[in-house]
């Protein structure tokens, strides 16, 4: 069965991000891929037609993803094509079939549409889910090729943003229990360093969850991060459970006043160093409101600060009561990558220091 995607968009509005990325990911999940995907100018009526015909002559499933100001114009062109008219759901189905997606809630519609065209192809999918930190490609391609090894028909999608590595296995439910705990198992051997979750869940909601077991508080102290650490706590449901404050201590002076950072620890060592990273962490620990702190300092760049240690260049630091351990980083990259890295470095390392 041969699936196509096509989009149709306003091509002077550049976005940083895939605006179809999520369609491509909810595709994927139920084990169904594109075999290609054609990014068409909404004013380009010939274009348009064109793919449009290609689609109903070479293609099992089309989705079509637009602007809902499209959708008397697509219908009238699609059901004398098709030979149909769209249903309810904005389908057409038979041999080949074709879905309307718009852009307003296409989130609501993407997995349904996935579900159906898998359903009607008489397929049912298992997911399990492997979520880890900072592994290595190679060692996540390694351990993907021998869990199909295992299983040569599973399908392993791989989701990465900033060092947060979501491996999606999706599976025929038909396939034995024993054999998927086989496949799981073998992405926990070859990963277990990296991993904080065998759930889709997110990192900072698998922290929370800890914290809520462990019955303990937890308090940042940000520098170079600017509190992203904290609002990505903040962004989980309940977590005035066990979040005590989040401080921005971006300058020395805030590092010396809030933290209790030793001023002669910045002036021998600087801003940037394990020592301070290790005070702003045993600041936070000492002032008796929380059962574990996270500290960040570094350089997130453009350029480096006067002290030319180079930019990349972090230290993370976390506290308990029984002592603080730092943790030093190169990163690479722009200023929103190194960040970005850092704040779940920040979440992962308290996770596996509370383990």
């Amino acid at each position: 069965m041969s699936n196509c995607l096509v989009v149709l968009k306003n091509k002077k509005i550049l976005s940083e991000n895939c605006e179809y990325f999520a369609c491509l990911k909810a595709f994927a999940s139920e084990g169904l891929y594109f075999d290609k995907t054609a990014v068409i100018g909404y004013d380009c009526s010939r274009d348009i037609a064109a793919q449009l015909k290609d689609c109903r002559e070479n293609y099992s499933n089309s989705v079509v993803l637009c602007p809902r100001s499209m959708e008397g114009a697509l219908k009238e062109y699609l059901q004398p094509l098709y030979g149909a008219t769209f249903d309810t759901g904005g389908a057409i189905e038979g041999a080949a079939s074709v879905y309307i997606i718009f852009d307003g809630d296409a989130q609501q519609r993407l997995a349904a549409v996935a579900h159906r065209i898998s359903v009607r192809q008489g397929k049912r999918y298992g997911k399990s889910y492997i979520k880890t930190v900072s592994a290595p490609r190679s060692a996540v391609l390694k351990a993907v090729e021998n869990a199909k090894k295992i299983n040569p028909a599973l399908e392993c999608n791989i989701y990465e943003s900033f060092g947060d590595c979501t491996i999606e296995v999706v599976y025929s439910e038909s396939d034995t229990k024993m054999q998927v705990d086989e496949v799981v198992r073998t992405f926990v051997t070859e990963l277990d360093d990296y991993i904080y979750a065998l759930e889709d869940i997110s990192l900072a909601q698998r922290l929370f969850q800890l914290l809520k077991l462990r019955r303990m508080k937890i308090s940042c102290a940000e520098s170079f991060t600017g509190g992203g650490v904290g609002q990505r706590l903040v962004e989980v449901p309940g977590i005035s459970e066990v979040y005590f404050e989040g401080l921005n201590t971006y300058s020395n002076e805030a590092k010396i006043a809030r933290l209790g950072v030793d001023e002669m620890t910045i002036k021998s060592t600087g801003a940037v160093s394990a020592e301070t990273a290790f005070e702003m962490a045993e600041g936070l620990i000492k002032q008796g409101n929380c059962d574990v702190s996270i500290a960040t300092t570094g350089i997130a760049g453009p350029k480096s600060d006067n002290t030319r240690k180079p930019v990349g260049l972090c230290y993370i630091a976390i506290g308990l009561k029984e002592g603080v351990s730092v943790y030093k980083f190169n990163l690479a990259g722009d200023r929103r990558n190194i960040t970005n890295t850092a704040i779940n470095l920040a979440l992962f390392l308290a996770y596996k220091r509370i383990k």
